[in-house]
């Protein structure tokens, strides 16, 4: 401490003029941050983060692949010695290179890899670096590399000379993918299939505009809807490929982009664990190929499990593209198609470098062939004047003198240096030159020369040619892997078990899981919302809780589902101010949670008089009892709530009386008023739906079936529970018809005769799958109509010399109907080449009606219903065609006569 205040002592005169000596030129403090921070976020944007357009290369990715090359001899490199290697040129450290390395090798396109590599689809990492090695892959070797149409510039210690960017002819950048978090922005660029870039780059080079979708290394499904061709804003969803093995295995073949088998594993395990799914164990069989088994609890669905598992796992996820790439030393933001005309824009014009470089290489040795040609052949090189000459400048004016005759053969100007090469020449290859051996080289670099400025007029055509080059020798094994699909939206309440318990305090107003003492409403989910109708004809929708205040005087509370128009509520409630009562029935489909909402018109001193929820539109009978009146002769009268039509929640309904309500009685239960279920089958989803989507089914109610018919010549029945999953291989899907009859030509696998059956389709339990041809190995199933009387189009081979020939054959003639599990007749005794059918199929579907469904938020409320007397109801209105979805039933209160009374 003395020391160093005797050192500030002795130098204190000397500090005082440097500081007054610098004070001009000092730089505030948020002035060094700007610049400092700006020469940093700079520096970590363009040399660190973001790939470049032109080669689709970070810098560290780019000094890899030169390095590779430097050290290429076809042989195998320790990736030690080549991340050695790229030290000279990245002026970080070892662990960067080594990780970046991996990554390239791990995306299979550039680098031959031996060893463990690791595995991003299992997460696990790759060896050392010094037990694995790699060298350029042909493609890299013919793609990535031309020195002569490289730029190059100084390494960071300016001891070695490294490119500026790599000459690809590929657009690489796509193919490969990218990503990098700089400051201030972030890269996501998504990997492309290799032949669909290449169909892109041909789109571009015809003028037309290419559109190009993301395809992963994992496989899997991605609905590309919300792509916005890879920019900002842009999404993507991928999902698993889930396969139902039996009815109590599932098997995730496939995983989503960005996720590892073990993160997936984890992610379901945990879903399991909150209740949100039930299964009763998870196995990773997953070695070469992707193969995780789900083991599902007994009595859970698989096509629900396969929702919930898209729902609450990781087996669907969400990736958020921004393609942000390097252009002229700044970054941009631009669209994947963008980038692919700009990356075959690129490609093109190195290629018409290469061809302009190789016809001047051409052009240069005809120059010389033809100057040391005429050199030798004039005697040029026995002139007095040459031999005499004393220095090279004196050499130079005898030669132009003794060319100057045949300058006008040259294509450029002979220089001095062209003439230093003759002079050089050895004797002896002067005296063994061989001219007609000379004429034919110059002849067939001639011929080069043309076939070069044809593939330079011809440009277009060429860089073409360039890229089905490329796709014939390298495509191979590089289809798409990830399927497109549209996805359809997965509702968490929809599929989410029942892991909690709902109970009731209906005196005090509370609803809620925690609340054990109380009365049990029903089996629930945590994510569930719950609607609750009060007798003050209020109703609101909120979400599951422990225990949450909802309203005293509770008369029906249940698990609330979004867009069920299938259940319907029956009430009868009395206006405040007129005392007037009304009768409605409604659906509630959609709301906005924790708003209240009125059964009656929402005048003070209103009150429900008769309420029941109906799952399936039952309308039931009641009796109404007045209040005795001078003017009433009639006091009792039955309501059938079957002739009130459905309409919106916010209607008035029909007048019941003016006069005071005594009583209300339940009388008996009716029937459902609604019609059967319009189902339709969507073949992009593979889902069935109520939604008008995709292909008429039909109108399906109580046991009705789905009849699903395979390829393989089996057969199995299916629900019409819209959460069902189908094959996408199903060879005919429609409403199975008892009494319908169906003509099949089968092949016999043994003596491969053509068989033709006609038959009924035995009913079967729904799941079971029956085969309905030959059970013999080899046997396969050729055609199957639902036509009456089939025609079908025969090629035969006919006699010994088999000649053919060709007749339509109604299938009618050659059998009767017969049990499914007969064989048939033989379809004929000549050799069949052919067979097609000549009749239409029948729509087995009744035609769909048009009747448009109730839209609550245009419900107008009903401001004065027609008239009715005080001992009437008015019934006018038409029913309206409701859509619905089975639910369990709601409970009501019954007092001990087994009456709904509310009073």
């Amino acid at each position: 401490m003395t020391e160093e205040t005797n050192f500030s002592e002795n130098n204190q005169d000397d500090l005082i003029p440097q500081e007054q000596e610098s004070a001009s030129t000092t730089i505030p403090l948020s002035g060094l941050y700007e610049n400092w921070f700006l020469d940093y976020a700079s520096y970590v944007i363009l040399d660190r983060a973001v790939p470049h357009i032109n080669d689709g290369f970070k810098p560290v990715q780019r000094r890899i692949l030169h390095s590779l090359k430097e050290m290429d001899d076809g042989r195998f490199n320790k990736a030690a010695n080549v991340i050695g290697n790229t030290m000279k040129y990245h002026p970080h450290g070892d662990a960067s290179i080594g990780d970046a390395m991996v990554q390239l090798g791990q995306k299979d396109l550039l680098i031959d890899c031996q060893g463990n590599w690791g595995d991003p689809i299992t997460g696990d990492s790759a060896a050392a670096p010094r037990y694995i090695e790699g060298r350029l892959s042909k493609f890299a070797n013919e793609v990535v590399f031309n020195p002569d149409t490289t730029e190059w510039q100084l390494s960071y210690d300016g001891r070695n000379k490294e490119p500026v960017t790599l000459p690809v002819k590929f657009p690489l950048l796509l193919a490969q993918g990218a990503e990098g978090i700089a400051v201030g922005l972030a890269t996501k660029i998504m990997p492309h299939n290799f032949i669909e870039l290449i169909d892109g780059s041909i789109q571009v080079l015809k003028g037309e505009r290419p559109n190009i979708f993301p395809d992963f290394p994992t496989g899997g499904f991605a609905d590309v809807t919300n792509y916005n061709e890879g920019r900002r804003g842009g999404k993507i969803r991928v999902r698993a490929k889930i396969e139902e093995r039996d009815k109590k295995t599932l098997a995730i073949t496939e995983i989503p982009y960005g996720t590892t088998t073990g993160g997936l594993i984890d992610s379901v395990v945990a879903a399991n664990e909150k209740g949100k799914i039930k299964i009763k164990k998870i196995e990773d069989n997953t070695a070469e190929n992707v193969e995780i088994i789900v083991h599902l609890a007994s009595g859970i669905s698989p096509d629900v499990t396969i929702d919930a598992l898209y729902a609450f796992t990781g087996c669907e996820t969400s990736i958020s593209p921004n393609t942000c790439v390097i252009i002229d030393n700044k970054p941009h933001f631009m669209s994947v198609n963008d980038i692919l005309i700009k990356n075959t824009e690129q490609t093109k014009a190195l290629l018409k470098r290469e061809l302009e470089i190789r016809l001047h290489e051409l052009q240069e040795r005809i120059f010389f062939s033809s100057l040391l040609k005429i050199f030798i052949q004039e005697g040029m090189y026995k002139h007095p004047d040459y031999e005499n000459s004393g220095d090279f400048d004196t050499v130079v004016q005898v030669l132009n003198r003794l060319f100057e005759p045949f300058f006008p053969q040259f294509y450029r100007e002979i220089m001095p240096e062209d003439y230093k090469r003759l002079i050089d020449k050895p004797m002896s290859s002067i005296t063994r030159f061989d001219v007609k051996k000379a004429d034919e080289q110059m002849k067939a670099l001639e011929e080069e020369i043309k076939g070069v400025k044809k593939n330079l007029r011809n440009l277009t055509e060429y860089a073409i040619d360039w890229f089905e080059h490329l796709r014939t020798k390298f495509a191979k094994g590089r289809e798409r892997k990830t399927e497109i699909r549209i996805f359809d939206k997965v509702e968490a309440t929809q599929v989410a078990l029942a892991n909690a318990k709902l109970y009731v305090n209906r005196e005090e107003g509370f609803i809620g899981t925690a609340m054990r003492k109380d009365e049990f409403v029903s089996e629930c989910s945590d994510i569930d919302d719950i609607i609750v109708f009060r007798a003050d004809g209020k109703y609101v929708v909120t979400k599951i809780q422990d225990k949450v205040f909802v309203g005293k005087d509770i008369i029906h509370v249940a698990v609330f589902k979004k867009g069920d128009d299938r259940t319907v509520y029956n009430a009868i409630y009395k206006d405040g101010p007129s005392g007037t009562s009304y009768v409605k029935r409604f659906s509630v489909t959609a709301v906005t949670r924790d708003k209240e909402y009125d059964v009656s018109k929402g005048e003070k001193g209103s009150k429900i008089l008769y309420f029941t929820a109906n799952p399936n539109g039952e309308a039931e009978i009641v009796n109404i009892q007045l209040k005795p009146h001078s003017k009433l002769r009639k006091l009792t009268f039955d309501i059938d709530f079957a002739e009130i039509a459905i309409k919106g929640r916010s209607s008035q309904g029909n007048i019941v009386s003016k006069y005071p309500v005594k009583k209300i009685t339940f009388k008996s239960a009716g029937v459902s008023t609604l019609a059967g279920r319009k189902i339709w089958f969507d073949n992009i989803l593979k889902r069935l739906n109520a939604d008008e989507r995709g292909r008429y089914l039909g109108e399906f109610d109580g046991d009705d079936k789905i009849l699903l018919v395979h390829p393989d010549g089996s057969y199995e029945f299916s629900s019409f529970d819209l959460s069902n999953h189908f094959d996408d291989k199903l060879l005919k899907m429609e409403k199975y018809q008892p009494d319908h009859i169906y003509t099949a030509i089968h092949q016999d696998g043994k003596s491969g005769t053509y068989l033709v059956k006609r038959f009924k389709f035995e009913d079967q339990p729904i799941g079971k799958r029956v085969s309905f041809i030959n059970d013999s190995p080899g046997s396969k199933l050729i055609l199957l109509t639902n036509a009456q009387e089939p025609v079908v189009h025969l090629d035969i081979l006919k006699g010994k010399s088999q000649t053919p020939e060709s007749l339509d054959q109604p299938l009618n003639e050659i059998i009767d109907i017969k049990g499914m599990k007969a064989q048939g007749n033989r379809l004929s005794f000549h050799t069949i080449e052919k067979v097609k059918l000549l009749t239409e199929e029948l729509d087995l579907s009744k035609k769909a009606e048009n009747t448009p469904a109730v839209k609550e938020e245009e419900e107008p409320i009903a401001e004065n219903d027609s008239p009715a007397s005080e001992n009437s109801i008015t019934t006018e209105g038409k029913k309206e065609d409701i859509k619905f979805e089975i639910t369990n039933p709601d409970d009501i209160n019954l007092d001990d006569g087994g009456q709904t009374s509310l009073f």
